[in-house]
């Protein structure tokens, strides 16, 4: 998707040009498969990093342009989202230091752009997910200003037909209804790219799938979302629905997402997997062509392969088929997509390193994979991978069922030492980086690991933005140390998290885990919760969970006062002592508007809806009690200096 010059496909003459286009693209490709023209015979890596910019409250800053303004080099470009970044590596020949030079190119290159971040007052982050970030930063005004992101964000709406429904369980359970691509956005990826020959790619790329889940669970590093702990790499189940343009159905017709870990092995070659993509999913975009591709082979040049390269950019499978030209020599890679960005420059190599290991290892131990393993026990340890990381159980041919760790430790990392060996890559490279997945998965701290234990350290502080800014500082920080984070200490709160802009709209504060009640409930059962639960408002929710009214302490001690009804044995209906029309707000009011309305209308707590209406859905309550505790800290602050 880097094409700036897209436009949103449409019903007529010039989506049927576009098609005619890529399917030409497909042929020309079949032709230079069957003339020979690839580069073979060499080994290339390569990487692409993303990151995150925040600002100095450790929250999403909208800063891409103005950092990308004064970096003013190619090798930097923007990301979906304001607040995302990301720079190209440049490809090396695999074999030698290559991974520590890979790893230096990452550490100048951030250098730089931390630099550029500092000119306005902001940091860059290398993490799967951001903790910080809200669902309020997730809006088109934080959309970044290319034609491709407006296209991308209107191609998808359309295609999805209604709101984009994200729904993840984990520790916590998070279910988010969203309108627009923006979720896509929560995520960043170190991406990673391994060269092969046209006549190895099907057994390659079948290798790749293999090894995804073990390479997955040591590498997690995504827990959090919106401040609920999900799946240890949380960006595989977000990303996977954030794009899903499957509408709902009541038949038994299967239809596949566009980011997925696939069905089946790859039997012949790449070529199956451009055909099969085209042929399951809507191509998202028109593009003008750029050139014959039969007539530049004919002319014994490579074609760029626009339009199929520009299709394959819009169906996102975790490890993806890519067709380069360099120096007018076609060459096929595997990239990829499942590592998280981060922890550090030194973990992402390492992460890296294990993968190209075991592609080189399981390569020179099986002569072809499918043979040994089923494809469903593939994608069911990826899953695994994905939601459980070390503590996962992986299947893998002569092991059966084992737990991660073990399996890891036991077979995995010496299998990639092989690889890593036989590939010619030095030997201190091989120690340095083996040696640092030995020591993370011995230390049972993966960066998901470490973002969970500091956030249950944190559960003093009762602000739950103070919290998850407090693990940013603190990945920042050690970030910059460049330890790797089997050696992190767990956050711990200091005078930099303590920000307004951790407190600045209702819903970073809100409680969220309401005791509701029916307004056909019985009072007396109100009266209990107040009493079991130390809350002196209880919200009224109808079955739809929208709010109907409040009881305040104050209403129940009226209602006892005047004697309740003249039979004791009557039960009375809350809806007889609700107030029906109470004061409320929306996650996005900001709290010096909620403080105004509290002052103004003399109520000690606001109801929070979704849409900011009296009757709307029912999410969360303020208290005066809640703005007691935002203020104690700060007012301590005040006093101290």
């Amino acid at each position: 998707m880097g094409v700036e010059t897209v436009q949103q496909r449409g019903d007529g003459e010039a989506q049927r040009a576009f098609m005619k286009t890529l399917l030409r693209d497909v042929r020309a490709l079949e032709q230079m498969l069957n003339n020979g023209m690839f580069e073979t015979g060499v080994r290339r890596i390569g990487a692409e990093q993303e990151l995150f910019i925040v600002d100095r409250s450790w929250r999403p800053a909208p800063l891409n342009d103005p950092i990308l303004n004064d970096l003013n080099d190619g090798d930097f470009t923007t990301e979906l989202a304001k607040f995302n970044m990301e720079f190209n590596l440049d490809p090396l020949v695999f074999g030698g230091d290559c991974l520590s030079r890979l790893e230096a190119d990452i550490n100048e290159h951030l250098v730089r752009v931390r630099n550029a971040a500092r000119l306005h007052n902001a940091e860059v982050v290398l993490c799967g997910i951001l903790p910080s970030l809200l669902k309020s930063d997730l809006t088109l005004d934080n959309l970044t200003d290319r034609p491709r992101y407006r296209v991308l964000n209107d191609a998808l709406t359309q295609l999805r037909g209604g709101p984009y429904q994200l729904r993840i369980e984990g520790i916590d359970e998070l279910s988010v209804e969203h309108d627009n691509v923006m979720l896509e956005a929560c995520n960043t990826s170190f991406q990673v790219h391994f060269q092969v020959s046209p006549d190895e790619f099907a057994r390659a790329y079948n290798i790749a799938q293999a090894v995804t889940a073990p390479v997955l669970a040591a590498a997690s590093n995504s827990p959090l979302l919106f401040g609920k702990r999900l799946w240890r790499e949380t960006r595989i189940a977000l990303f996977q629905q954030s794009i899903d343009t499957r509408q709902s159905h009541h038949d038994m017709r299967e239809f596949l997402r566009r980011v997925s870990f696939g069905t089946h092995w790859v039997e012949k070659g790449v070529l199956e997997i451009y055909q099969e993509d085209i042929a399951r999913f809507k191509v998202l975009f028109n593009m003008d062509p750029v050139e014959d591709p039969i007539e530049k082979i004919q002319k014994g040049e490579a074609p760029r392969l626009a339009a199929l390269c520009l299709h394959n950019g819009t169906v996102y499978r975790w490890n993806r088929a890519c067709y380069g030209v360099s120096k007018n020599r076609p060459h096929l890679r595997i990239e990829n997509r499942i590592l998280p960005s981060g922890p550090t420059p030194r973990d992402e190599i390492a992460n890296a390193a294990f993968w190209f290991g075991l592609m080189s290892g399981v390569t020179e131990q099986y002569e072809d994979i499918t043979r040994v393993m089923d494809f469903d026990d593939a994608a069911a340890n990826f899953n695994a991978a994905a939601r459980q990381g070390l503590d996962a159980q992986l299947f893998w041919p002569g092991q059966g069922h084992r737990p991660a760790r073990e399996l890891l430790q036991d077979l995995f990392l010496p299998l990639a030492r092989e690889g890593l060996a036989s590939a010619g890559i030095d030997a201190s490279d091989i120690s340095l980086y083996l040696d640092t997945i030995h020591d993370r998965i011995a230390c049972n701290q993966t960066g998901a690991q470490w973002a969970t234990r500091s956030l249950g350290a944190l559960r003093g502080i009762r602000n739950r933005s103070e919290q998850l800014a407090t693990v940013v500082a603190a990945m920042v920080e050690n970030q910059r140390n460049g330890h790797p984070v089997h050696e992190w200490p767990l956050a711990e709160p200091t005078s930099q998290t303590l920000s307004r802009e951790n407190f600045r709209v209702v819903g970073q504060y809100m409680s969220s885990d309401l005791f509701t009640v029916h307004e056909n409930d019985v009072v007396d059962l109100v009266a209990n919760l107040m009493d079991w639960k130390h809350v002196r408002h209880v919200p009224v929710e109808d079955d739809d969970h929208c709010l109907v009214g409040l009881v305040s302490h104050r209403a129940l001690l009226r209602f006892l006062a005047q004697g309740g009804p003249e039979e004791t044995n009557i039960p009375v209906p809350v809806s007889s002592i609700m107030h029906r029309n109470p004061i409320v707000a929306s996650p996005e009011t900001p709290t010096a508007d909620a403080i105004r309305l509290m002052r103004e209308h003399h109520v000690g707590c606001l109801p929070v809806t979704s849409d900011g209406k009296p009757h709307g859905r029912l999410i969360g309550l303020i208290t005066e009690y809640d703005l007691i505790m935002l203020a104690a800290p700060l007012l301590e602050q005040f006093l101290e200096d």
